[in-house]
C-alpha cells in the first residue's frame, strides 16, 4: 500500500507541476483574449472583439503568412541537416569528438549574442560577408535590410544555431541502436545506404518524432532574431506572430490583443503538430 501511495506521489507531483506552468498559462491566455484594457485600465469583457479586430487587421494576416513562410522553410531544413549530420557523427574516425564539441559551439551561444554576431556579418556596409563577395567580384547584398532576403538571413541564423542542438539528441537515438544490428545487415549484404533508411532511421523513429514537434513549436514560437535585428521589418517581411503578440503587450499594452494572437498561434501549434504525429505515428 505504501509503495502504491509513492508512485501515486511520484506521478501526481509532475502532473502538477504541467498542469501549473502549461495548462494554466494557456487557460489564462483563452480568458483573457475576450477581455478589453490597457495597464491602468479596467478590463471589460468583450467577447469576440479582439479576434475580429485581429482578423480584419492586415497585419495579422502578414504575420501569418511571414510565420508560415519561415516554419515551411527552417523546419526541413534544420530536421534533415540534423539527421545527415547525426548519421555522420555517430561514426568512429579520429578527430570525431573534436568536430563534435566544434559543431556544437552555436548551441552554447545565447541567442542575443548569435544576432549580434551576425548582425555584424550580413551588414550590407562593413559586414565580413559582402566584404568576401566583392573579393570575388560579387555584387554586395542588402540581407536583413531588404524585403526578400531579410527572412532568408534569419533562416539562416537560427539554423546556424538550432542545427547542432537538435543534432545531439538524433545521436543518443542513434547511440541506443545495437551493434549487432549493423553486422547484422553486413552479413546480410545490405549497403550503407539501405542500412541507415531501410534499418536505422526506423528504429529511431521516435526521436525523430521528438525532434520534429520540438523543432516546430520552437520555431513557431521563434521571435527574438525579429525583435533583436529586423524588428519585424523591413515591410513587416519578418514580423511574425509572436512578435506581435509581444509587441501588443510591450509596445501597445494591449493585453486582449496580445492574448487573441497568443491564442490563434496555440492553434496553429496544436493543428500543425498533431498532423506530424498522426503522419509519423507507429504501427505498434
Amino acid at each position: 500500500m505504501k509503495l502504491k501511495k509513492m508512485n501515486l506521489l511520484f506521478i501526481l507531483v509532475p502532473l502538477l507541476l504541467i498542469a501549473l506552468f502549461k495548462l494554466y498559462p494557456v487557460l489564462i491566455a483563452i480568458v483573457e483574449s475576450f477581455f478589453t484594457g490597457r495597464i491602468g485600465e479596467d478590463r471589460i469583457f468583450s467577447g469576440f472583439s479582439n479576434y475580429a479586430n485581429m482578423f480584419s487587421d492586415p497585419v495579422f494576416w502578414k504575420s501569418l503568412n511571414s510565420t508560415l513562410i519561415f516554419n515551411i522553410f527552417i523546419n526541413p531544413i534544420q530536421i534533415i541537416a540534423a539527421i545527415i549530420l547525426a548519421l555522420m557523427l555517430n561514426t568512429k574516425f579520429k578527430g570525431v569528438r573534436l568536430i563534435r564539441t566544434i559543431m556544437y559551439f552555436p548551441v552554447t551561444i545565447s541567442v542575443t549574442t548569435s544576432a549580434v554576431i551576425w548582425d555584424l556579418l550580413l551588414d550590407p556596409n562593413r559586414g565580413l560577408v559582402n566584404a568576401i563577395l566583392k573579393a570575388m567580384g560579387l555584387p554586395a547584398q542588402p540581407f536583413f535590410t531588404s524585403d526578400s532576403q531579410a527572412m532568408l538571413s534569419i533562416i539562416i541564423l537560427a539554423s546556424w544555431k538550432g542545427i547542432a542542438y537538435w543534432m545531439m539528441f538524433l545521436m543518443a537515438g542513434l547511440q541506443g541502436v545495437p551493434a549487432n544490428v549493423y553486422e547484422a545487415a553486413l552479413v546480410d549484404g545490405s549497403n550503407t545506404f539501405i542500412t541507415t533508411f531501410k534499418i536505422v532511421i526506423p528504429m529511431i523513429k521516435r526521436s525523430i518524432l521528438f525532434v520534429v514537434v520540438s523543432d516546430t513549436i520552437s520555431n513557431l514560437l521563434m521571435f527574438s532574431p525579429m525583435y533583436l535585428i529586423t524588428k519585424g521589418g523591413p515591410n513587416k517581411s519578418t514580423n511574425v506572430l509572436m512578435y506581435e503578440a509581444y509587441k501588443s503587450t510591450f509596445a501597445y499594452a494591449d493585453y486582449g490583443r496580445a492574448y487573441a494572437y497568443v491564442v490563434v498561434l496555440l492553434i496553429l501549434i496544436f493543428i500543425i503538430v498533431g498532423v506530424q504525429l498522426k503522419a509519423m505515428r507507429s504501427e505498434d
